[in-house]
């Protein structure tokens, strides 16, 4: 049987470039949304109040299932499970500054729960399987053709982190990597000096 650690990040992975996919999204409001939540609610990304960090990743993988071919060449495909397990190991700072937690993928809510409940994530996942938020938002995507039919559609988000502050985009961080930093990097902007610029990493 396949086994592998998604939990650690290969030595040699490509790291992505920025395509400038993702210019447009600061200063834009979240649709009126209501996304399927693995806590079995719906969130509304739009109507919440103070600032929500929302981590969109290409898709996290099974211990026992083989990755798709090729996908530790694909950059910055690899690297959900550390990403979420960064922002599960930050949540408690994240809280304390305010901030509210989601991860964001296109892989549908059953397929999100088992990551969810494995890696103990205290926040939920957010499925947009139907490319409603990534079709309104025009965010970053990429296609894999070789993905198996249960993991959701083959469209997939490409790595970045929106901070939403009143239904409304005010920093992305993109592209992410190291994937396993991005929460450090959310907590180091969230406490930055009032007068700092506000904007795209």
């Amino acid at each position: 049987m396949w086994m592998t650690d998604y939990a650690a990040l290969p030595p040699d992975l490509p790291a992505p470039e920025d395509d400038g996919a993702a210019d447009h999204l600061v200063g834009t409001a979240l649709p009126p949304l209501a996304l399927p939540a693995t806590d079995g609610t719906r969130a509304r990304l739009a109507d919440l109040d103070g600032r929500s960090v929302v981590y969109c990743y290409p898709m996290t993988g099974a211990p026992d299932n083989p990755p798709p071919d090729g996908w530790d060449l694909i950059p910055g495909a690899r690297g959900c499970t550390p990403q979420s397990c960064s922002f599960r190991d930050h949540h408690a700072e994240l809280q304390a500054l305010g901030a509210r937690v989601f991860g964001l993928s296109t892989q549908r809510t059953s397929y999100q729960r088992e990551a969810a409940e494995r890696l103990h994530l205290p926040f939920p996942l957010l499925s947009d399987s139907r490319l409603e938020l990534a079709g309104a938002l025009a965010l970053p995507t990429f296609d894999n053709e070789l993905l198996p039919k249960s993991f959701g559609p083959s469209t997939l988000l490409k790595r970045l982190t929106m901070i939403v502050r009143d239904g409304r985009i005010e920093h992305v961080f993109y592209p992410v990597f190291p994937p396993d930093r991005n929460a450090d990097e959310v907590i180091s902007w969230l406490t930055r000096p009032p007068d700092a610029s506000v904007g795209r990493k």
